[in-house]
C-alpha cells in the first residue's frame, strides 16, 4: 500500500510502499493481549517476600502444656495467630515470566503495526533529526503537528540530538527499530516511523 512521507515541518515530500504482510494484517485483539501480558509479566521483579515460620526469630519452646489449661493447644509462638508471627501462604521470591512462542511475538508486532495503520495513526517521516537539540523547540514542533502522545521509531541508531531533545517531553517516546515492541506501540496514540525504520522493520518481519 502507498503511504505519504512527510517531514517534521508537516510538508509532504513523497510516498513509500508499505508491505501488506507487515502493515495490513487483520487486527487480532487476542494476539495483542497475549503479547502485552507477556511483556508486563517479564517486567515484574518478583522480589516480594513475607516471613514464614522458619524465618521468624524466637523460641522454639512450646508455649504451655498440651492439656489441662482450658485453652487451645499451641505449638509455637511464631505461628501466624500470634502477634509478630509468620504469614501463611504469603508471596515468595519467584519469576513471573510466561512463555510466548517467537512466531506469536512476531505476529503480535505485525498486528500492532497494522492496527495503527488501520486507525490512520501511522505516520511515516523522512528522518528524525532537528537542527537544535532543544526540548523547547521540539515540543513546539510536535505541538503544531498534534503529536501529544507519540512513539517515534528510528533506524538502528537514534540521532543523539533528537533523543536529547525528546527525552523530557511527556508522553513522547523514541526508540531504535530493534526496540519496537507491542506494548509501547499500543500505549501511545500515534506511531511515527522514519523511512529507515520502515525498511528495517519490513526486513525483520517479512
Amino acid at each position: 500500500m502507498k503511504c505519504p512521507v512527510t517531514n517534521l515541518d508537516n510538508k509532504t515530500i513523497g510516498e513509500i510502499d508499505l508491505a501488506d504482510e507487515v502493515f495490513a494484517l487483520p487486527v487480532r485483539k487476542d494476539i495483542l493481549a497475549r503479547a502485552v501480558n507477556w511483556q508486563l509479566n517479564k517486567r515484574r521483579a518478583g522480589t516480594h517476600k513475607t516471613k514464614g515460620i522458619s524465618d521468624i526469630r524466637g523460641t522454639t519452646k512450646k508455649p504451655y502444656a498440651q492439656k489441662g489449661t482450658g485453652h487451645a493447644r499451641q505449638g509455637s509462638l511464631r505461628s501466624p495467630q500470634f502477634r509478630g508471627g509468620a504469614r501463611i501462604f504469603g508471596p515468595v521470591v519467584r519469576s513471573h515470566e510466561t512463555e510466548l512462542p517467537k512466531k506469536v511475538r512476531k505476529l503480535a508486532l505485525k498486528t500492532a503495526l497494522s492496527s495503527k495503520q488501520a486507525d490512520g495513526r501511522l505516520i511515516v517521516i523522512d528522518e528524525a533529526k532537528i537542527k537544535t537539540a532543544k526540548t523547547k523547540d521540539l515540543a513546539k514542533m510536535l505541538g503544531k503537528l498534534g503529536w501529544t502522545s507519540a512513539l517515534i521509531i528510528d533506524g538502528p541508531t537514534v540521532d543523539a540530538g533528537f533523543l536529547r531533545a525528546a527525552i523530557n517531553i511527556p508522553n513522547v517516546d523514541v526508540l531504535p527499530q530493534q526496540g519496537a515492541n507491542v506494548y509501547d506501540i499500543l500505549r501511545r496514540d500515534t506511531l511515527i516511523l522514519t523511512k529507515d525504520a520502515v525498511q528495517h522493520l519490513e526486513a525483520r518481519l517479512k
